[in-house]
């Protein structure tokens, strides 16, 4: 979905375009009641994870360059404030500074630490490995991905989903998702959206995870 409420014909993955009736937008998660939910959302499902060992005790929150970086910031925050969870989050840059504090990560350090990767949609998973192998390249070690939108697609393989791919990285039942493309075709019908639905609908019969 586009800026203006509608449905965009053409997402592009790693480069290729590929036609999809829906593109999510996570730049337009730019005000603060939204953030103020967004934050809310990923803080209980972290809560949730930790109580149900889903994670195990961590660290920091990672927020990948650049719409990964509020979303770490304010959840880091409501985690302390509505769940007494107190981590740090760090964030990478696009481009190494080569001034002040240099380098390419911010924030709290993740050497040594444990770490969840905060995530906004994931498709072919791309952004979410290269975020994990940042981790990794600065000695963290990733516990665990908290998404957004789960898009329930089918992965790089074409059998398994990305989710599971990205759960053989870091660990089975360490990957969640706040909302999944079936909790938002499910919005469409509740709101009568139906000309959207059904081209959703036609691009899960191909796409979609079976």
């Amino acid at each position: 979905m586009n800026a203006h409420g509608t449905f965009d014909n053409h997402v592009y993955y790693s480069g290729y375009p590929s036609i999809s009736p829906y593109f999510f937008n996570a730049g337009l998660l730019s005000t603060g009641p939204i953030l103020a939910t967004l934050s809310t959302a990923y803080a209980t499902a972290i809560s949730e994870a930790l109580k149900s060992k889903a994670f195990p005790e961590f660290d920091v929150l990672f927020g990948p360059a650049y719409k990964g970086i509020p979303f770490a910031s304010t959840a880091a925050l409501t985690l302390y404030t509505q769940h007494q969870i107190a981590v740090g989050f760090a964030y990478d840059r696009k481009e190494v500074k080569d001034h002040g504090e240099g380098g390419k990560m911010v924030g709290v350090p993740v050497k040594g630490k444990r770490v969840v990767v905060l995530d906004d949609v994931m498709t072919s998973g791309k952004a979410v490995r290269e975020a994990i192998k940042t981790v990794r390249d600065h000695g963290g070690e990733v516990v665990g991905v908290v998404q957004a939108l789960d898009r329930e697609e089918v992965g790089q393989d074409g059998v398994s989903s990305t989710v599971k791919e990205i759960e053989a990285l870091i660990g089975e039942g360490r990957v969640l998702s706040i909302l999944r493309m079936r909790d938002l075709m499910v919005w469409l019908e509740e709101n009568e959206v139906h000309g959207e639905l059904e081209k959703m609908k036609a691009y899960w019969e191909q796409y979609g995870l079976k």
